[in-house]
């Protein structure tokens, strides 16, 4: 117990803060809408058919992530924000810990690197279903590094985690994704370097591929069938995706929230140049590059390239600093005095953490940061004032309301899968009031428009006789069409 002081306090500091880390407030408009449909999913029955808009309501739609939005709408419902600010910061802090089962070198080296994967993954941490699969990515990681790393073979869970992510959310593509990075690399380790000491061979490999094929065989068993195979590859094929929501594009190094992202790429180019006793494994190559140009390419797939790259990196420091003899050893036995101190700090650290997590989940705190980014004023104007239906809204807001005001039917919201690039891009054209935004609020018989105040639309409607502007702040206005217009 004496000898493992340090490390046990090593490690309780990470996690600790890594929790605190990742509590944040519930302020993306999309975790309305998984809400919403957790409700009806669970007193309703399965959603097979839009049921919360006026534009495409009764149409076909592949609620893919009705496993993971029965759970937040029933954390919701127990805990409020607070529950979802937990879901969070317990799925993220889990999918940290099972990267550290798999990271290598002393306890100092495994905690640096965590926070640094843990702040280049949390730019995109949020109460929402890819949480389930930022986890459950961890488990599929752990599962194919120990078969390739550690001789440990628990492939036979892959196909269980497969049938449980398959129902879940579609981010399961993430699994398959690293399953194939493993299989190129072994295949590409196995014709060029059969002796490597890490090369699961052509054996391991015809297992893998078996365990694969059952992996995919097993994703049909969800309520929507061979139908789930296909979002992936329906989500990522339309384009109004990557021209107005910013995940979707490649990440804006302006922000220093992206920085992190860019030190572990320089890190991992560090020590794969300053060790020369471990070659750069094929398999890990495929999966740094494949998942680093996933996310150049979308900025979401960032949180994908941190679970990859945090143990690879520490693979090759481990290595870099052994070389050289840089290594920082625990203290093996520890006085009576030193445990006291280190009891005192850890106390401090946990008090430190909790505080700081009640400060951010303060019912004040909340209620500001929800009010500043998302249209509570705005709805709760409506809730009260009863404007006239249809209504037409932001794609940005259409989830919250959808959550905040069931009795109105939004025009469109987050689910890009289900409104798909002809309409999101007229939509979008009208919202910044191109040349036939009349048409279209005519078209769609529009009598209550709820827009951002410096929105193209909105200030044409400040203009537009037959439309009276009812409500206004510093984020959204509210515009009325005049009964005799």
């Amino acid at each position: 117990m004496r000898q493992l002081t340090i490390q046990r306090v090593m490690l309780i500091t990470v996690f600790a803060l890594l929790l605190s880390l990742s509590t944040r407030i519930p302020v993306d408009t999309d975790t309305w809408w998984h809400i919403r449909s957790g409700e009806h999913t669970l007193n309703e029955g399965m959603i097979y058919e839009d049921p919360f808009s006026h534009t495409k309501q009764g149409e076909e739609w592949i609620n893919h992530s009705w496993g993971s939005q029965i759970v937040i709408y029933g954390v919701h419902e127990l805990a409020g924000n607070v529950g979802l600010a937990l879901y969070t910061a317990i799925l993220a802090t889990l999918g940290m810990a099972v990267l550290y089962q798999i990271c290598v070198g002393n306890v100092y080296l495994r905690a640096f690197t965590l926070v640094l994967g843990a702040a280049s993954a949390a730019v995109f941490w949020s109460a929402r279903p890819h949480m389930m699969s930022f986890f459950l990515s961890t488990i599929v990681l752990y599962l194919l590094y120990s078969y390739k790393y550690q001789k440990k073979d628990r492939l036979w869970a892959l196909p269980v985690v497969m049938l449980i992510w398959g129902n879940l959310h579609a981010g399961f593509s993430i699994g398959f994704i690293f399953i194939g990075g493993v299989l190129a690399g072994e295949i590409a380790n196995a014709i060029l370097n059969p002796q490597g000491e890490n090369s699961i061979g052509w054996q391991g490999i015809r297992k893998l591929l078996i365990v694969t094929v059952v992996s995919v065989a097993v994703l049909v068993i969800n309520p929507y069938g061979l139908q789930m195979l296909t979002v992936p590859f329906d989500t990522v094929s339309i384009g109004a995706l990557r021209d107005a929501i910013q995940e979707w594009n490649s990440p804006n190094f302006q922000g220093r929230q992206t920085w992190p992202f860019l030190f572990m790429i320089f890190a991992l180019i560090g020590t794969l140049g300053a060790t020369t006793s471990k070659r750069l494994d094929i398999t890990d190559y495929f999966l740094v590059i494949g998942t680093a140009f996933m996310a150049f390419l979308y900025g979401r797939n960032i949180a994908v390239f941190a679970v990859v790259a945090t143990p690879i990196l520490t693979y090759y420091a481990d290595a870099a600093l052994n070389e050289r003899g840089w290594i920082i050893r625990p203290v093996r036995r520890m006085t009576t005095t030193q445990i006291r101190i280190n009891t005192a700090l850890l106390t401090l650290i946990l008090l430190g953490a909790l505080a700081n997590m009640v400060a951010v989940l303060a019912p004040a705190s909340v209620d500001t940061a929800q009010r500043a980014f998302l249209p509570v004023n705005v709805a709760e104007f409506i809730a009260e004032e009863q404007p006239e239906r249809p209504m037409f809204n932001s794609y940005n807001w259409g989830g919250y309301l959808m959550f905040a005001l069931p009795e109105y039917p939004v025009y469109v919201d987050g689910r890009t899968d289900l409104y798909r690039d002809e309409f999101l891009t007229r939509y979008l054209r009208t919202a910044v009031g191109g040349d036939n935004w009349r048409e279209v609020l005519d078209e769609d018989e529009i009598n209550t428009v709820v827009v951002e105040s410096r929105s193209g639309l909105a200030n044409n409607l400040r203009e537009e006789v037959g439309w009276t502007l009812i409500y206004e702040d510093d984020m959204a206005v509210v515009f009325s069409r005049d009964e005799a217009s």
